[in-house]
């Protein structure tokens, strides 16, 4: 199935994949889906009952992205529709990608200290979740092919 999957987290840069997924999916009038994965596990070594909480926020943050990407979408003329999973970014996001059976899968690239990427590991993701999910994938300036 012909599909564009796009992971969003809210920031610039995602604001700039979101740009790219809507184009795709507008040219090749497939279904465009938004993902947000709250990932928590930065708080590894913290209470459950903190992660409890920050996994419920997080999701809410979430849901506010995915409504505002939606609606971007929309605004172009593309129908889109929205997926929240929480789990490890990593992990999950192959998983969903071939759940829904994406055939292209568009990232942001990762910005700031706070990023699960330094630039060379991002690279190798790229590569590896192209082999994983038999996706093309892409950032807003490259494409990775499975």
């Amino acid at each position: 199935m012909s599909l564009v999957l796009c992971p969003t987290r809210g920031g610039k840069e995602s604001i700039i994949a979101q740009d790219k997924a809507i184009a795709l999916a507008k040219e090749q009038v497939v279904p465009l889906v938004f993902l947000y994965i709250a990932d928590s596990s930065f708080l590894n070594m913290t209470a459950a009952a903190v992660i409890v909480d920050v996994d419920e926020e997080l999701t809410e943050m979430g849901e506010f992205f995915l409504l505002m990407a939606v609606e971007r979408a929309d605004q172009e003329g593309v129908k889109a529709t929205s997926e929240i999973r929480s789990g490890v970014f990593r992990e999950m996001l192959p998983q969903v990608a071939l759940e829904l059976e994406a055939s292209t899968i568009v990232l942001g690239r990762p910005a700031g200290e706070a990023s699960h990427f330094q630039e060379a590991e991002f690279e190798a993701y790229l590569e590896t979740l192209a082999q994983e999910t038999g996706a093309t994938v892409l950032t807003p300036e490259k494409e990775t092919r499975a």
